[in-house]
């Protein structure tokens, strides 16, 4: 707990800090990182029989999405990516069919999941920051993914009596789901006081709390879809780059759900008026 604590005074304010201060291309350079190791993680965790290469290459494009959503070309570049990473990975297991190094159809559709589909989740965070205003944008699935998990386990500590998802992440309680919610809506509306205040924008706290409910749930839909992984494969972590955290997968699962709609929230139901 005391590794997991320090990890987070000092990863926080670093993201903090590259969130709201720096500008995008800061930002697009640690996304593309977290998400080269995340994609290399894994895969790793899951297995290739060996084949080191498709890790390699899933890393590989998984750091160009966030680049390509940075210069707001996402689409075509996502497009090209995954097109490439199929057309690799199809090759790779063709040639290694009936071997021992055989890759499954299984191993392909993560090289593609881990190389494509989370770095472009993830580059949501690059979407909302490249916005007018956008170091407001930006911070809100922080806030909501954050808040939501902290919420989800003090909840869960003093008031957790049922199991909600024994089976795949055992320490989940019904209470701290709640809690979890209810602690995101709740911290969607003290951001939207603190925006009316310091800023001349006007706020729809309407729709701040639907940010936080919605936000609240697919944050810890992504918790549990990545623990489901987890025991699917017997796993405790993905890695160990944060002591007390685990992978980088670990600390950023939620995200991969929460920023995206986040995105999608801010995009069809604005709640800061630029």
């Amino acid at each position: 707990m005391k590794q997991r604590i320090l990890v987070a005074a000092v990863f926080v304010p670093i993201l903090f800090v590259v969130l709201f201060f720096l500008p995008p291309y800061a930002l697009t350079a640690v996304v593309a990182v977290i998400c080269a190791i995340a994609a290399y993680e894994l895969i790793h965790a899951i297995g290739t029989n060996g084949n080191r290469r498709i890790s390699i290459y899933a890393a590989t494009i998984a750091a160009i999405i966030p680049v390509g959503v940075y210069f707001e070309m996402g689409q075509i570049v996502f497009r090209a990516v995954i097109l490439l990473l199929m057309c690799v990975m199809f090759i790779e297991a063709v040639a290694a069919f009936k071997t021992q190094r055989q890759i499954s159809f299984a191993q392909i559709l993560t090289a593609l999941f881990g190389g494509a589909i989370i770095p472009y989740f993830l580059s949501s965070l690059i979407s909302l920051k490249i916005m007018p205003e956008g170091r407001l944008f930006v911070l809100l699935p922080i806030i909501v993914a954050f808040i939501t998990d902290g919420g989800a386990y003090f909840t869960g500590v003093f008031l957790g009596k049922r199991h909600a998802f024994p089976r795949v992440s055992p320490k989940k309680t019904v209470e701290g789901c709640v809690g979890g919610i209810v602690a995101s809506m709740a911290a969607m509306a003290i951001y939207g006081v603190i925006l009316s205040r310091a800023t001349a924008h006007d706020i729809n706290f309407w729709a701040l709390l639907i940010y936080g409910l919605i936000g609240g749930v697919v944050t810890e839909l992504g918790d549990l879809a990545f623990s489901l992984i987890k025991r699917e494969y017997d796993i405790k972590d993905y890695g160990k780059l944060l002591p007390g955290h685990g992978g980088m997968l670990d600390r950023f699962d939620s995200m991969i759900f929460t920023a995206p709609a986040i995105y999608l929230m801010v995009s069809v139901l604005p709640a800061v008026i630029v």
